[in-house]
């Protein structure tokens, strides 16, 4: 049966003696964690906590979170991590629409608790990491000895075993129900492109409330070690690597520039790694380049994924890379093939597929795609009909089943009735050796009705004029995608997972006088 109490238990028994965490306070066996494990499931009916009830996290990234998070798929209990960034009325708002029955919080963030719009929830809330007895809270490591273990629950396939909330980009995030089998078939999905074996150490790098996390599922499922990056900068993540000779991390675009700008980058070894795993965001070809020389022993996998689909639906491998760094660059702009077992096509406005090159919504179905949303009937309605997920991702697929993403459909603009995919016209400006980063957005325009903008990062070394760029462009693309209005910035804005913020551009930029040709 594909359920998570069943992985567990097969781990524990197979690879009982092996490595399952490593730690700077300690490296536990996976029968050592197994055993940790049974006995935080145990805590959590202890506190009253039912199967098929839900208690939430918030928490930097930490060996305890993944053991409660496990303790619930071994007891039947949800646990819902959480965006430690947000504010406490939004974190109180995820906590009443789950219907959290507890809280976990990170004794860095207890403060949250005496917020007004967090009233009651101190008297539900245990601390889990450093310094947890200043908070005044119960610790979750007392707690967890306490109890008695507790033998795994029957859970069939379909069972919620998970809740993650989407980024809110449009709006408050939405609790997404992740099943049992949503987590075990797409880690069965990904593990021809993964090539996970027993020896590897998987980085937790990016944050336990991103689906991005669930990958490491199937490091699980071959007795394989975890170790924990609390929070991200450069030098804890080439430290953490070298320390813990982790073979296996993930990233996104934003903190992997970050790693290859870090000035002490050549002081750590990191020939541990075997391969960096990025997504969440589009990726300029030339920070693949840079990444590929800065790792020369390392091999990249692109992952296209969303929350609802557990996560990933599709993964340019490592093969791919290899040809877009030697004489195929197009491949580097791919989000990859579909992951085996997917169903992904490409509809137009009436939801017929379209011709192969063609452009329209990527629309998919398969094991791993979610049960859909709580308590949100009408964007259930709206995102999962037909037997199919309609992702609002903008996209094409070529004749050998490569996926390229254009553009989300709200970003999509429209100028003098020419659509414009945003994504294209970032590419070509990325292209130029003076932008590091860039984002394009739609403002209005009384002529057009939209005029396209960019938000320029320029390259440390080389601030390119307006007019350079456009030069730049015009070869390239039709001259109707070429923005003339752009910007020249320090930084974007960004979420959590490094994704631009592109409705923070727009309320920033597209109030400004229409005359003004340069915001910089």
């Amino acid at each position: 049966m594909l359920t998570l109490p069943s992985v567990l238990q097969n781990t524990i028994r197979l690879y009982g003696g092996k490595p399952a965490i490593s730690d700077a306070a300690g490296d536990l066996t996976w029968a050592e964690y197994g055993a940790s494990i049974q006995r935080a499931a145990g805590m959590l009916q202890g506190l009253g906590i039912a199967q098929g009830q839900r208690f939430g996290i918030v928490a930097r990234n930490c060996y305890h979170q993944g053991e409660l998070i496990y303790g619930g798929y071994w007891s039947g209990r949800i646990p819902v991590p959480i965006n430690y960034r947000l504010a406490p009325g939004e974190i109180a708002q995820i906590l009443n629409d789950a219907d959290c029955r507890y809280l976990a919080i990170d004794p860095a963030f207890a403060a949250l608790l005496d917020a007004p719009e967090m009233a009651g929830w101190r008297e539900r809330a245990f601390a889990m990491g450093p310094q947890s007895a200043e908070t005044g809270l119960d610790d979750y490591v007392a707690l967890r000895d306490a109890a008695s273990p507790l033998d795994p629950v029957h859970a069939e396939e379909h069972d919620d075993a998970l809740m993650l909330y989407t980024g809110g980009t449009t709006g408050a995030g939405k609790g997404v129900r992740i099943s049992n089998r949503n987590i075990v078939a797409n880690a069965l999905q990904i593990m021809q492109v993964m090539s996970p074996h027993g020896n590897d150490v998987y980085l937790h790098s990016t944050p336990m409330f991103h689906a991005a996390e669930v990958k490491s599922t199937i490091f699980t499922m071959f007795g394989a070690s975890h170790c924990y990056l609390p929070e991200f900068t450069p030098r804890d993540f080439l430290a953490t690597i070298e320390r813990h000779k982790a073979t296996v991390a993930g990233l996104v675009p934003t903190t992997l520039l970050r790693v290859l700008d870090e000035p002490g980058f050549d002081n750590f070894d990191v020939s541990s790694l075997r391969l960096i795993s990025y997504g969440t965001s589009p990726i300029l070809p030339a920070v693949v380049r840079r990444a590929a020389k800065a790792f020369p022993g390392t091999g990249f996998q692109q992952c296209y994924g969303l929350t609802e689909c557990s996560p990933y639906l599709a993964m340019l491998d490592e093969e791919a890379h290899e040809r877009g760094l030697n004489g195929e660059e197009h491949l580097l702009c791919s989000a990859g093939r579909p992951v085996p077992g997917v169903d992904l096509r490409i509809l137009d406005e009436d939801g017929n597929e379209v011709p192969t090159g063609e452009v329209g919504e990527v629309v998919v179905r398969g094991p791993q795609v979610s049960h859909g949303y709580h308590n949100r009937p009408i964007e259930h309605e709206a995102a999962f009909r037909d037997g199919m997920f309609h992702t609002g991702d903008v996209g094409r697929l070529d004749e050998d089943g490569f996926l390229y993403l254009l553009d989300r459909k709200r970003d999509m603009i429209i100028t003098g009735g020419e659509n414009v995919y945003t994504r294209e016209v970032e590419e070509v400006l990325g292209r130029h050796s003076g932008v590091k980063e860039v984002s394009v957005i739609g403002v209005p325009d009384t002529d057009y009705g939209e005029a396209l903008f960019a938000a320029i990062v320029p390259s440390a070394d080389w601030q390119p004029s307006v007019d350079e760029l456009i030069e730049h462009c015009r070869p390239l693309m039709g001259g109707y995608k070429i923005p003339r209005r752009m910007a020249f910035v320090e930084e974007l804005p960004k979420s959590a997972m490094g994704k631009v913020l592109k409705q923070d551009l727009r309320e920033t930029y597209a109030k400004q006088p229409l005359e003004q040709e340069i915001a910089s």
